[in-house]
């Protein structure tokens, strides 16, 4: 008696999914390494831009630096101190890519004992004349490394806690 089989086994089936899993266990843990690397280089490449935007930002309003990341965004043609359309609106809105940017602009030690000396603008308020970015991963400091930069345009690094002035710059 002859058999007219087609098809696989049951144990060749077995065989293949184990082999499929297998395969996917090695290489889930080098995606999700890749996808964090990814996102670090989103949030330096953004902490570049910032720093970029606040050069033409000073150069072209001569008022100094912008006073939140909000001024830099925007799309009002022609472009205004409050709406400049230099940066994307995402990150203009301070999230870019699983990281959270905490601006805060600040005011020289001269100009705020003497805000009347420069005013910035129409607004009536001193010129701002320094700033800082933190670049901070959302889940917790095991998901990223955190940034942080100034007017100085050096990109700092701090892969424990949130980085400041006194950290490492980043290689390159």
């Amino acid at each position: 008696m002859r058999k007219n089989s087609q098809g696989f086994s049951l144990i060749e089936l077995l065989i293949v999914v184990a082999i499929i899993l297998i395969i996917a266990a090695i290489a889930i843990p080098d995606l999700l390494k890749s996808r964090q690397a990814a996102q670090q280089a989103s949030a330096v490449g953004s902490l570049r831009t910032v720093n970029t935007s606040e050069v033409t930002y000073s150069s072209t309003y001569t008022t100094g630096f912008s006073s939140s990341l909000n001024d830099l965004d925007g799309s009002a043609s022609p472009s205004t101190m409050v709406s400049a359309g230099l940066i994307d609106s995402i990150l203009g809105g301070g999230v870019k890519s699983a990281y959270g940017f905490e601006y805060q602009a600040n005011l020289s030690a001269v100009q705020a004992c003497v805000p009347s000396v420069v005013t910035q603008g129409a607004t009536g308020t001193p010129p701002i004349s320094s700033y800082s970015i933190n670049a901070s991963p959302f889940l917790c400091a095991g998901n990223g490394n955190f940034y942080y930069t100034d007017q100085s345009g050096v990109i700092r690094m701090n892969n424990a806690a949130a980085a400041t002035s006194t950290d490492s710059p980043l290689a390159g």
